[in-house]
C-alpha cells in the first residue's frame, strides 16, 4: 500500500525542483529567479569574438550554468513541459532587452508587431522528443510580452531543407559547414511576417552558427531580421557593456 500512494502521490503533486532537486516544487522560487531575466543582456559566441558571418545581435536571459542549465535540459530532453513557462520569461526578458518590445528594432525590420520565429528542430529530434522545445518556450515568451504591453505573436515559418549531422562534438567552423543551407522559409512564410519586427529565437546559443543559418534563410526570402534572443547563454559570452563603452570612448578620442 505504501508503494502504491507513493506512485498515486507522484502523479498528483509536484516532483523535485527540476532546477535545484528541492522536494516537491516543480520549480522553486530560488531557481524560478534564476530565470526571471534580470541578468539578461548582450552576448557573442564565446568560440569566436564577432560571431559567424551574418550573425544579427543576440541577446540572452539567463547565464547557461547550474539550475537554469538544468531546467533548459529538462524541459528539452526529458519532457518537463510546465518548465516552458519558466523559460519562457527568461527569452521574454531577453527580447525586450535587445528592443523587441520597441518601436526602434532593428534598422530595417519594419515597425508592425513583433514576431517571434523559432529556430526549428530537426524532424527527428522532435519525433523523439514529443514535442519543439523552441517553438513551445516561444509560445510561452509572445504570451509574457502581450500581458507586458508588447504585441507579439509566434510565426515557424522556418523549416529543415536537408538533413544534417548530429552537432554535438562539433567545433565552430564544422557548425557552420553543417548547417549552411539547411533551413528555408516555408512557403507563404513571407506574406505571414511581412511588416512585421523579426527576432529569432531559440534555448541556447553556444557558437552562433545555427541562428546564423536561421537569419541567412530570412533574408534569403527578402525578411529583414531585427535581432535574435535565447533563454541562455554561456557566462563568459556575456558583453560587459561599460568595458564596450569605455573602448567607444578611446576611439573617438
Amino acid at each position: 500500500m505504501r508503494g502504491w500512494w507513493q506512485e498515486l502521490a507522484g502523479l498528483v503533486l509536484p516532483g523535485d525542483c527540476a532546477g535545484c532537486g528541492a522536494a516537491r516544487a516543480v520549480l522553486c522560487p530560488r531557481c524560478r529567479d534564476a530565470l526571471s531575466g534580470a541578468g539578461a543582456g548582450p552576448v557573442r559566441p564565446a568560440a569566436r569574438r564577432a560571431g559567424p558571418v551574418g550573425l544579427p545581435g543576440v541577446h540572452a536571459g539567463a547565464r547557461y550554468e547550474g539550475a537554469v542549465r538544468a531546467v533548459v535540459l529538462a524541459h528539452k530532453e526529458r519532457g518537463a513541459l510546465p518548465l516552458a513557462g519558466p523559460l519562457g520569461t527568461a527569452l521574454a526578458a531577453a527580447v525586450l532587452r535587445g528592443g523587441g518590445g520597441g518601436a526602434g528594432a532593428g534598422a530595417g525590420a519594419g515597425a508592425g508587431e513583433l514576431v517571434l520565429v523559432p529556430v526549428p528542430s530537426a524532424r527527428r529530434a522532435v519525433r523523439a522528443r514529443g514535442h519543439d522545445p523552441a517553438r513551445r518556450i516561444a509560445l510561452a515568451a509572445s504570451g509574457r510580452l502581450r500581458r507586458a504591453g508588447a504585441p507579439a505573436r509566434v510565426a515557424p515559418v522556418l523549416r529543415p531543407r536537408r538533413r544534417v549531422a548530429d552537432q554535438a562534438g562539433l567545433g565552430a567552423r564544422e557548425r557552420l559547414e553543417n548547417l549552411a543551407g539547411a533551413l528555408e522559409v516555408c512557403r507563404g512564410g513571407a506574406r505571414v511576417t511581412a511588416g512585421a519586427r523579426i527576432v529569432l529565437v531559440d534555448d541556447v546559443i553556444t557558437t552562433g552558427a545555427t541562428l546564423a543559418e536561421a537569419a541567412r534563410a530570412l533574408r534569403a526570402a527578402g525578411l529583414g531580421v531585427a535581432g535574435a534572443a535565447v533563454v541562455a547563454a554561456p557566462a563568459d559570452s556575456f558583453v560587459r557593456i561599460r568595458s564596450a563603452t569605455r573602448t567607444e570612448q578611446k576611439s573617438c578620442e
